[in-house]
This record gives structure tokens, sequence and C-alpha cells, in this order.
């Protein structure tokens, strides 16, 4: 069976319980367990239906249109799955992406916030995605109207967003952002979905995208937000998950800020300026600033950011930001020119390079 229809086959019975999927595949190896292994452990709910076919009655009728479409499936336990969200207590066993699958591994900031944001709630959305992407981050929203939009264009006007659909990969929601969608595809970004062909926008599944934003984040930044929201919810689950959570302030005559202030009562990070996020992330910073091949003396920035030990291609993109195929010409020249040594787990810093640092 042809390893990218297999991965859709488990999510499609799995969905929409994907987190069991995941647990399951902490323990077992996707690419030598059949899909027949994987059918006891398939949550009670889904045991009696177990439907591995849409609607239309032909699976492999989807798989082939969505390849055409650029839609890729990625496993926990794959060497491309997002490091960050598998962290989590409860990943995704898989994902459909569409577009640059790298950029789920490069530094990420989720924004969130209200589908009807005030004027200045959109504004605060696109100014910050747009600072976050000219400084180096990828922006992760929900694709949803209001912040999410906002989010993702001030993104796109300077760099890569990301956007984690509540719905299976061919039933994108909102229809009207379509075309939005196929920007952030085409321009570097990333579109994903844990849900298999055919799940239509459930209110239940919003709550399970919200895992993904956050998860696939260092931190979410909530422009606005009512008491009871699923920003909030989001928020939340942030926290749980370890993450930073940047809250905007508004006026109190707003009742959209009423949610931000509450998490700035419950000690989420005021957000007024872009310094506010780099005192959070002070190492990213640092690395942002040097991240040019060549530093002043001739000396090969990258160079910094290994240390005296084995470095892995994976800790040395999380430390530069750089996007994977980027980083790994800049080690191949590095190695080249006798900076750098290539071992088994990655690369160490030779003895003359150590000297000059």
């Amino acid at each position: 069976m042809d390893g990218q229809f297999k991965r859709l086959l488990l999510q499609a019975l799995f969905s929409p319980s994907s987190a069991a999927l995941g647990r399951a595949l902490q323990h077992h190896r996707i690419n030598t367990a059949p899909v027949e292994h994987f059918l006891p452990l398939l949550p009670a709910g889904l045991k009696d239906r177990a439907r591995l076919l849409d609607n239309t009655g032909n699976l492999t009728a989807h798989y082939e249109q969505l390849r055409e479409q650029g839609w890729r499936w990625i496993a926990l336990g794959d060497r491309d799955y997002p490091e960050l969200l598998a962290q989590i207590n409860d990943p995704p066993g898989v994902l459909a992406v569409r577009g640059d699958v790298a950029v789920l591994n490069a530094p990420s900031i989720a924004i969130v916030g209200a589908r009807n944001a005030s004027a200045d709630g959109l504004d605060n959305s696109r100014r910050f995605a747009r600072q976050l992407a000219e400084s180096g981050f990828v922006v992760t929203s929900g694709l949803a109207l209001g912040v999410d939009a906002a989010a993702h264009r001030g993104a796109l006007a300077a760099g890569r967003t990301v956007a984690v659909l509540g719905s299976g990969p061919d039933r994108l929601y909102p229809p009207r952002n379509a075309t939005l969608a196929n920007q952030i595809a085409d321009q570097g970004g990333a579109i994903v979905s844990e849900f298999a062909p055919g799940s239509p926008p459930l209110p239940s599944q919003f709550p399970q995208r919200n895992r993904v934003i956050s998860g696939l984040s260092l931190g979410t930044i909530v422009v606005e937000a009512a008491i009871r929201s699923g920003s909030l919810v989001t928020a939340r689950t942030a926290l749980a998950q370890g993450r930073e959570v940047f809250a905007i302030p508004g006026s109190i005559h707003n009742p959209l800020s009423k949610g931000c202030h509450h998490l700035l009562r419950d000690g989420a990070t005021w957000l007024e300026s872009m310094e506010d996020i780099f005192n959070a992330f002070g190492e990213f910073r640092r690395a942002l600033e040097s991240c040019d091949l060549i530093r002043d003396g001739g000396k090969p920035a990258l160079l910094q950011h290994l240390t005296s030990g084995i470095n892995s291609l994976d800790m040395l993109q999380t430390r530069t930001g750089l996007p994977m195929n980027e980083l790994a010409g800049q080690l191949a020249d590095l190695e080249m020119e006798g900076w750098v040594e290539r071992v088994a787990g990655g690369y160490l810093k030779c003895s003359h390079a150590s000297r000059a640092s």
C-alpha cells in the first residue's frame, strides 16, 4: 500500500478522534505496522462505523484529487512531523498538509481573536503579523474571518503563515477565504488539517483545531476576545502546553477586550510592541540578529549556534530559524571549508572554529 494512502486511510479511520491515533502511533511505527494493526485501537464510538470511505464511497478518488491539489499526509513519528506539535499531550496522529511542510518546523507565533473584531483589532492583527513575519517568525492562525484572516494577510505581506482548518482538506471553511488559502500555500506557507476528507466544519472540531494552532507555536497572541470564546480556549490550551500567551489590552468599553483583560489578570504577558515578544524570546532574537552567513571578521555567523557537542539539524533549525534547505546548504559550505565535521546525529564544531569563537 502506498505510504501516503496508508496515512490518509488511518486519518479517515480515526477522524475525528485524531488524538487517539496519535497515542497509538506513540507506541507503534506506522511504516512497519499494517493498517489492520490499528483497528483494535479505534475508540469505541468509531468501531461500529469505521468508515474508511467518505460519503461518495470512494476514498481513492479523494486521494487522487487531493494529491493533484498538492496535499500530502504526514504521521506522528515521520521525520517532517512538526517537532513542537509532537510534544503536546494529544498530538494529531496524521496531518494533511498543502504547501511547504518544512514551514511547520520553523519558529512560529499564533495570532487568534474575534471573528467580529473591531477596526483596531483587525489593524493590530495585521500589524503584529507583518512585524513577526519581518522578524523571521511564521504566523499561525485558523483561517477564520476577522482576526485570523487579518493575521494571515499581514504575514503574507512580509513572510510566511500557516492556516489550521477545523474541517477536512476538501471542505475549506469559510469558503470566502479560499483565495486567501491559495495565497498561503503558494507563498511558502501551509494549510493543515487533522480531519478526514468530507469532514464538515462541526463546532466540536474547533477546540481540537485550536490545540493544533497553539501546539505548532512557541506562543499565542490574543488580539480581541469575548469572555466565552474560542480564542480564550486556544490561550488556555497554550498555557496547558507550556507555551507563552500574550494579550493586547483594549478599551474597557469594548466587550471584545474583556477576554484579553481576563488573561492579563491571570498572568498573560502584556503586549503593546514587538519588544514584549522579543523579551519573552531573547534567544530567538539573538539568533535573528546574526543569521547572515558571514559576520564581521570573516567568521561564519552560523558557527555561534553550534555548541561544543553534537548539534542535530532539528536543534540548529530551532536556534537559527532558517528553513531546513537553507540551513543544510550553509552547513555543507561550512563542512567543505573545514569549520564543521558531519558525524552520526549531526555536526561538530572543528577545533579551530572553537578557538575562533
